[in-house]
């Protein structure tokens, strides 16, 4: 129930839901001169939203600051590396890589250089609609295809969210009584849920290992503090459903 609730709520606080809304209503309202005042509100709300400077500060206010990981020498146990990195091709059955690929790349990077010693890739299906498309199912194969040996691989392929993430992965690690140092891989915006997540189903030594990080160096050229972006409209749209997860995970003591 609570996966489905989600993906209702992502919806009606998506900020083209509001601007759909007020339109739509100025075309039904009766009240003479509310239509104008509607539609000037839409267009305010849409302009603010894909402001590519807004949104950066509130990517950056929200986004932790992390030790530079790649510039130092310490080794781990293992790196956690959290799903939603791509879609899963049914047809061709692989995984097509997204902008979180980056994900399991950096984390490639660091096995390779001899920094992790397992790779932990945990994500199922978050689909409603393709319940089959696991990704650590295909993940598995990938990593499998480009010579990753099978015992420095560990996946779990159940979970449909980050609570499902970090419980089934612990689950898992105590069955094989892997303890140790980790790092916790995911992007940015998604590391301050999965950090809580995680401490609260009971991992302790656990780093943070920022990816695709969305907030960039502060700019003040005209294009990108007036002209509006619509790459801004989708990065506030996941980072407003990322907030309203992390408070939902925390009024259900999940983090």
């Amino acid at each position: 129930m609570f996966f489905y609730l989600s993906k209702l709520v992502a919806f009606l606080f998506s900020p083209l839901t509001w601007v759909f809304v007020l339109l739509l209503y100025s075309f039904k309202t009766k009240v003479e001169g509310r239509a104008k005042k509607l539609r000037i509100a839409a267009v305010i709300v849409l302009y603010v939203c894909s402001n590519s400077f807004l949104v950066d500060e509130c990517f950056r206010a929200w986004e932790p600051v992390t030790p530079d990981y790649d510039l130092m020498t310490n080794t781990y146990d293992g790196a956690i590396v959290l799903g939603g990195i791509g879609d899963v091709d049914l047809r061709l059955k692989k995984l097509n890589f997204g902008h979180s690929g980056d994900r399991l790349f950096q984390t490639l990077a660091l096995y390779h250089k001899g920094r992790i010693k397992k790779i932990i890739f945990t994500g199922g299906s978050g689909s409603i609609e393709f319940p089959e498309k696991k990704e650590g199912i295909y993940v598995k194969k990938y990593l499998s295809s480009i010579h990753v040996p099978d015992s420095a691989m560990i996946f779990e392929s159940e979970s449909k969210n980050t609570y499902e993430n970090a419980v089934y992965t612990k689950k898992i690690l105590d069955s094989l009584n892997l303890k140790g140092n980790f790092l916790l891989v995911t992007s940015g915006y998604h590391m301050p849920r999965a950090m809580a997540v995680f401490k609260k189903a009971g991992f302790t030594n656990l780093s943070p290992y920022i990816t695709n990080r969305s907030s960039g160096l502060r700019r003040f050229t005209f294009d990108h503090l007036f002209i509006p972006n619509p790459g801004a409209l989708i990065g506030l749209d996941m980072l407003i459903h990322e907030w309203i997860g992390y408070l939902t995970y925390k009024l259900k003591g999940y983090a």
